[in-house]
């Protein structure tokens, strides 16, 4: 049986769902050095699907980082949790930003595992941010 793709159309509401915004790392796709993906939440390999309700628009590093992971592990606790799910969970109460916007911080154990599973806070991501708060363009609305 051939492998659905994801339709053009999929794909324009993905991205207007997520206002170009990556749903993990927030990091603005009309920045971004390299090119943005439908990311499936839950990956084909693992039983996900095609439905909007498992895609996700992401960077190519949150991307490559996440590929077919669902938990991380919490460096604080120390336990394996799932993954932040842009679909079920908002993103305000798993993550903020430090007092200068560069940084996401975890609040709960799902955003620091997640941060740390995902490296949201890479160096390219918080030179992009700071550059961005000097114009004033960051955080994303």
């Amino acid at each position: 049986m051939p492998v659905k793709r994801i339709s053009p159309q999929q794909r324009a509401e993905v991205i207007k769902r997520a206002k170009g915004v990556c749903e993990y790392c927030r990091c603005q796709a009309r920045y971004a050095s390299g090119p943005y993906a439908v990311d499936h939440i839950i990956p084909k390999s693992l039983g996900g699907t095609n439905r909007l309700t498992n895609l996700a628009y992401a960077c190519s590093s949150c991307n490559g980082h996440k590929h077919t992971k669902l938990s991380g592990l919490d460096p604080l606790t120390g336990q394996f949790v799932s993954l932040f799910h842009p679909r079920r969970q908002n993103w305000e109460q798993h993550f903020a930003w430090n007092e200068d916007f560069t940084l996401m911080v975890g609040l709960t154990a799902v955003g620091r595992a997640t941060i740390n599973a995902l490296y949201l806070n890479r160096e390219e991501a918080v030179s992009t941010r700071e550059a961005l708060r000097i114009l004033k363009r960051h955080p994303p609305v």
